[in-house]
């Protein structure tokens, strides 16, 4: 009897670690709650970008070439317009500290800009004009304060990169080692999450509007990218708008069709081997696209999404959703301390807490 107990015990370790490994509901849950704050954003344009240092210190970005800076977790934002850019639509931001922020403008030819601050927003330098007519920026990411990535859809079948090794000069990437686009191939503006660094040289970036929706790779810093499909839905207006890691190994793609904002549909995919292959996860909590998405820091296989529709969490890799809003978001970030913002139309902004 005791022999048959132990046997049995033995089978369902086993069974747990192997579900654990599969992506499904961990062995041991998360114990996270996430919450939101509103907050007073300073600026009534929409923003579309955020990107918090810590749990005190955050960039958000915008239209009307609109950022906004709180450097006291959010009690107050300082919002601003970079001068001579009003006419330009900031959908990405990352920020080093409080002096420090980068900006990407997105839209077609001279339209995609990079600017950066190293005073806290009084003077802006601009460090990048798209010079071809036909590229459109997406979005931009960093490993560290000088080393940083920005990527445009495809111009006569092959993807746009740009890399910055001194946070002051971009240059391209070889075509050659980027692999070529598929038909109307290219990224989604959505969220400034389309395209996510980790640790010193890895990176991802994600596509749609073609008959695959894909994920690209770098191991090197951009020097060099592989492609790997996901099953995610896909076609004219439909793929991936955002990315989100725990681990160099662990994500999820999210996204969906922009053009059916009451439908749901195949839209996050997960990925346990660093985004070589994806596996779709449940249905979010709201319908319509997801714009943005976000590691839950500190709570393993948690994430937060957001979009149009609302505002939902996981806490099984996808497979299960909650609603935590049902106001319209366009991207959330949480930083290492387990804080975070979103952020979305009206300058709606909303402080998250994890912990």
């Amino acid at each position: 009897m005791v022999q048959h107990r132990f046997l049995r015990l033995l089978v369902i370790g086993i069974l747990a670690s192997f579900t654990n490994d599969c992506g499904s509901e961990p062995a041991d849950q998360p114990t996270a709650q996430p919450t939101l704050t509103r907050q007073a954003s300073g600026t009534e344009r929409r923003l579309q970008a955020i990107s918090p240092v810590d749990d005190r210190i955050a960039w958000a970005s915008g239209l009307g070439g609109t950022y906004t800076l709180t450097v006291d977790g959010g009690q107050i934002w300082r919002a601003g317009v970079v001068p001579g850019a009003d006419s330009l639509q900031f959908r990405d931001v990352h920020a080093v500290d409080s002096r420090t922020a980068y900006l990407l403008s997105a839209g077609t030819g001279d339209l995609s800009r990079i600017y950066r601050t190293s005073d806290g927003g009084r003077n802006w330098v601009l460090q990048f004009v798209n010079s071809e007519p036909e590229a459109f920026f997406d979005c931009m990411a960093f490993w560290d304060e000088s080393n940083g990535v920005a990527f445009s859809d495809a111009v006569d079948g092959r993807f746009l990169i740009i890399v910055t090794t001194d946070g002051e000069h971009w240059n391209p990437v070889s075509q050659a080692a980027i692999p070529a686009a598929l038909p109307g191939e290219g990224g989604f503006a959505a969220s400034g999450d389309c395209l996510v660094t980790f640790s010193d040289s890895t990176a991802w970036f994600g596509t749609g509007s073609s008959d695959r929706a894909r994920v690209f790779v770098t191991t090197d810093r951009g020097n060099s990218w592989s492609v790997h499909d996901t099953p995610m839905v896909s076609g004219s207006g439909r793929g991936i708008t955002a990315l989100a890691f725990e681990d160099a190994m662990r994500g999820l793609a999210v996204g969906g069709d922009i053009n059916s904002p009451n439908a749901y549909s195949d839209n996050i995919a997960w990925t346990a081997d660093g985004g070589s292959t994806w596996t779709l996860a449940g249905k979010p909590a709201f319908p319509g696209a997801i714009y943005g998405v976000a590691s839950m820091t500190g709570s393993p296989h948690s994430y937060v999404a957001v979009g149009p529709k609302g505002a939902g969490y996981t806490l099984d890799n996808g497979l299960n959703w909650t609603m935590l809003d049902t106001l319209a978001y366009w991207s959330v970030a949480v930083s290492s301390q387990g804080v975070g913002w979103t952020v979305g139309p009206e300058g709606r902004i909303s402080r998250v807490r994890i912990f």
